[in-house]
């Protein structure tokens, strides 16, 4: 079967090669090098400022994209017909999974391949996005959650597990998934657009997170009412989406170990589940560079919901939770098993000074009221802050670029005052009745792992699309578990990596490269300690892994 899926998306490879000389105005989300290139390009040239990045993937009605991939070549009459670039992604992880923001790529040990393509159909105001993806991993076994902890140890792993839908590892064989990937069919009016897509989302403005909807797991398929452009109006700008659509269980056991999932994990319902959500932007017209934004999603099992409007519509609900009480209790409503996440944004781009500055900020959790919202924000909340700032250089066109992020997901100290005892309750993107925020087992927005924190750091030369520089990176595993676990102990330490990436980007004519290294030191891989180790001199187990990543990106035509 696996074959078959490979034979025919080669065999739709091959066909759009009859069109090679046809072009799109296209970006994924997230795609490598031309994401990153555009968005630069806003720090240097105040024309640039449109495009918020608050709400992607970002359309073609924008001149810099008019300008990066040129008109179309060949034309049936009535019928516009464009070649997608060919994205391949190569990644290799030598002992261990790292990585995230990759199209659906898994968390994986060994080699992975990702492959992208496709036809852009135009015909009047209706148009066909047919963009195909296939991935294929070695999914290796390697050394994961260790067996020898004791059961309360292996309780509390497990609590984050059965509330979440995050496996170690995707099977115990090589993985392939061929998915319709970034395709969409809409019909087009002025500014706005409907239509059914199973493209990847972004909400908000993170550039290596996002909070609610990223690139880090495969899209889910979905209908849109949104902006293809900013709606002016004497306001300002306006971007936004309303999406309904379905996501899928992974159906696979967290452990690697048969006998621990047997008696701690509980198993998937087999049901799909339903997801509504909204979000809008704002830049106003009196602040250039200013953009402002919110987003609400709800995720439910299908078979807790019910057929009414509101059913279908929850982000319509109030958002304190006293106003759905029933008989002074919310039981009936947490039976139904809604989870919500909302969150607010904002970016400022100054061109004057080659500078941006963005940040959101989410919570997980009903407050019970205004009150209770103001006095306790970091309840239940998670957040993201970066910049980025371009310094000219003498030759022309040439920077040295500076920019961060750091995403935090770990519970507040909040937690000891809401929950019974000190192991605090769960974590973003976990819920006790609709489980992991997830698509086929990987996360929806931030993918670095449970309750995880990170902080980026990079340093780069950059001209046009060239770029050569490093990155430094701090990660912080799984931090709710291990408090919940470990809090109250000295022997076993937190799991940091800390990783020195080396980045090579560099363009040639209508092909695009971007590249990566990261050597990765796992302090306290795992929460294991030394064979060394005693309970009075505690010694955490290391491990050194490398984490590699090619990505090519072929232009039909080229761009300018």
């Amino acid at each position: 079967m696996n074959c078959l899926k490979i034979k025919y998306f080669f065999l739709f490879w091959i066909f759009i090669f009859l069109f090679y000389r046809l072009e799109a105005q296209v970006l994924p989300a997230g795609n490598p090098m031309l994401e990153e290139n555009i968005r630069r390009n806003q720090l240097i040239d105040s024309t640039e400022q449109k495009a918020s990045f608050l709400l992607r993937p970002i359309s073609g009605n924008y001149d810099f994209l008019n300008r990066l991939f040129p008109e179309f070549l060949a034309k049936i009459p009535a019928v516009e017909i464009y070649a997608l670039p060919l994205t391949a992604i190569s990644q290799m992880n030598t002992k261990r999974p790292y990585g995230w923001g990759d199209y659906g790529m898994i968390p994986s040990r060994g080699g992975q391949q990702y492959i992208s393509s496709g036809l852009f159909i135009k015909y009047k105001f209706i148009h066909l996005q047919l963009q195909p993806d296939l991935v294929l991993a070695q999914n290796k076994a390697y050394q994961g959650f260790s067996r020898e902890f004791r059961d309360g140890i292996q309780a509390a792993r497990f609590i984050f597990w059965n509330f979440g839908d995050y496996p170690e590892r995707f099977g115990s064989a090589g993985y392939s998934k061929f998915s319709l990937g970034q395709s969409k069919l809409s019909a087009q009016f002025g500014a706005f657009e409907a239509g059914i897509s199973t493209q990847n989302l972004w909400w908000g403005p993170g550039q290596w997170n996002a909070l609610t909807f990223s690139n880090n797991a495969q899209g889910f398929p979905h209908l849109s009412l949104n902006t293809t452009k900013p709606a002016k109006t004497f306001l300002g700008n306006f971007e936004g989406q309303l999406i309904m659509g379905r996501i899928e269980e992974s159906g696979l056991k967290p452990s690697q170990h048969a006998d621990l999932n047997d008696r701690f994990f509980t198993d998937f319902t087999g049901d799909w589940k339903y997801v509504n959500g909204i979000t809008v932007s704002y830049s106003p017209k009196w602040i250039p560079g200013l953009f402002l934004g919110f987003s609400r999603t709800f995720q439910q099992y299908r078979e807790r919901m019910g057929d009414g409007f509101r059913d279908y519509f929850p982000i319509l609900d109030p958002f304190q939770k006293e106003s759905i009480f029933e008989n002074g209790n919310t039981v009936e409503f947490d039976g139904a098993g809604r989870d919500q996440t909302a969150t607010l944004f904002f970016r400022w781009v100054i061109p004057k000074h080659h500078t941006e500055f963005y940040a959101e900020f989410g919570r997980r959790d009903h407050a019970f009221n205004w009150r209770d919202a103001i006095l306790t924000p970091e309840h239940a909340r998670a957040y993201l802050m970066g910049f980025s700032k371009l310094i000219p250089l003498s030759k022309e066109n040439q920077y040295v670029q500076l920019r961060g992020e750091m995403t935090h997901q770990q519970e507040s100290i909040n937690r000891y005052i809401r929950y019974r005892g000190l192991g605090g309750g769960i974590s973003w993107h976990t819920h006790t009745r609709a489980r992991g925020f997830a698509n086929y087992g990987q996360p929806l927005g931030v993918g670095i792992g449970v309750g995880s924190n990170v902080q980026t750091l990079e340093l780069a030369i950059v001209e046009n699309f060239n770029k050569y520089g490093i990155l430094l990176e701090r990660l912080e595993n799984q931090q709710d578990f291990y408090y919940r676990a470990f809090g109250q102990q000295k022997e076993h330490k937190p799991w940091v990596d800390l990783s020195l990436g080396f980045l090579f980007d560099h363009r040639w004519d209508n092909l695009l490269l971007s590249s990566k290294v990261q050597l990765i030191h796992g302090r306290n891989y795992q929460w294991q300690l030394d064979p060394s180790s005693t309970p009075d001199f505690p010694k955490g187990e290391n491990l050194f892994s490398v984490h590699s990543q090619v990505s090519l990106v072929y232009l039909w035509g080229g761009g300018k």
